[in-house]
């Protein structure tokens, strides 16, 4: 998709993280949060779907309760969340108000995308208040949300809403203009990239940072949620923020941050919450010709080509597949348990019936259930 297509998108999805919407203080920044609303509100005009991921609930219940320093452990986050989400929240609502919108509060753990009918409904929910011309306004569930539950961050949370609702476009409002071949904090003649299509090992390596004291999100984070809508068919920008009518001259097709384009065919939309929903229960390894199966020639996963398999799980759960040396490059459902797994590894399919004493498949994941990363 080039640039001036994104004026063609239909649905699009909205992040804005803690820097953009709080101050240093903590406190709302009201300006940067009118300005996200009329912006949001004229999309909306043009018959546009808008969901809006909002970050700030802990960094709005620092600026509430006047809390001093940065809060470390949970249970202190979760009540700063608890105070915060309901303030940001009514700044939504007063400012959305007066475009003559209204919006709605859908606060999300990362176990929702992990069911399938909790998914399905979430899903269902978001499309049928677009359908009501209601803006959803998203964040984690900070309140309650565990260290297991957690997405992590809001920009891996905005890329699954984008999955789920089908969206055509993402855009990450960040501090920063998109995404740099180097660290332009530590190299001034950093590079900002134009258009990114494909998100290679050693853009992660490099991209390890964290963001502000009140955030959670860095560009690794934002390389994941890329990795996610590009595999999904749907396109990813990141732009800086504090730009003047930034959504305005991103739809317009302004060369404005970096876009991350999508691979042509997408994906289903099953395939999506296999890869990107559903929690992965353990790992299965594989050789070089496997993965040249899988990857060139679009094959089912047989036994022949498992070099060894991690975890404890069970026919039907969702697993990643990786190489030999580690590197993630698919999540499907298998057709057999662990425990079957590691007696089936390296042999043919011919001779499963002999050592599991019963062959209900060929394969350990069909093509069907497994999407590539």
């Amino acid at each position: 998709m080039s640039r001036q297509d994104l004026k063609n998108s239909k649905r699009i999805v909205v992040k804005v993280g803690t820097s953009t919407i709080t101050h240093d203080t903590g406190k709302i920044n009201l300006y940067r949060m009118e300005r996200l609303v009329r912006e949001i509100a004229d999309l909306r005009n043009q018959g546009k779907d808008v969901l809006l991921v909002s970050s700030g609930a802990v960094g709005s219940g620092i600026g509430v309760l006047d809390y001093k320093g940065t809060p470390e452990n949970l249970p202190v986050k979760q009540a700063l969340a608890a105070v915060g989400q309901g303030a940001l929240l009514h700044v939504y609502e007063k400012l959305f108000a007066e475009y003559g919108i209204k919006v709605a509060q859908i606060l999300l753990t990362r176990d929702v995308f992990d069911d399938r009918m909790r998914y399905l409904n979430t899903r269902n929910t978001m499309l049928t208040l677009l359908d009501m011309g209601v803006v959803p306004v998203i964040n984690e569930n900070d309140t309650v949300a565990v260290e297991e539950l957690r997405f992590g961050d809001n920009d891996r949370l905005s890329a699954m809403v984008a999955c789920t609702v089908n969206a055509d476009l993402l855009v990450i409002l960040s501090d920063i203009d998109g995404f740099y071949d180097r660290d332009p904090r530590n190299d001034p003649s950093a590079e900002l990239v134009d258009e990114i299509y494909d998100i290679t090992p050693e853009m992660e390596e490099n991209s390890r940072s964290r963001g502000s004291s009140f955030s959670t999100g860095g560009m690794y984070a934002k390389l994941a949620a890329a990795r996610m809508t590009m595999a999904s068919g749907i396109s990813m920008l990141i732009a800086r923020a504090t730009e003047e009518d930034i959504l305005r001259r991103i739809i317009q097709g302004e060369k404005l941050g970096t876009v991350f384009n999508p691979r042509v065919d997408g994906c289903q939309a099953r395939k999506r919450w296999i890869g990107f929903g559903k929690i992965s229960q353990g790992s299965i390894y594989i050789d070089q010709g496997a993965v040249n199966a899988l990857v060139k020639d679009g094959r089912s996963l047989l036994p022949s080509g498992v070099t060894r398999v991690d975890g404890d799980f069970d026919r039907g759960n969702v697993v990643t597949v990786s190489t030999v040396d580690g590197r993630p490059i698919a999540k499907g459902i298998v057709n057999y348990s662990s425990i079957e797994i590691k007696k089936i590894a390296g042999r043919k399919s011919e001779k499963i019936k002999e050592i599991l004493e019963q062959k209900d498949y060929d394969e350990v994941i069909h093509r069907d259930n497994l999407i590539m990363l």
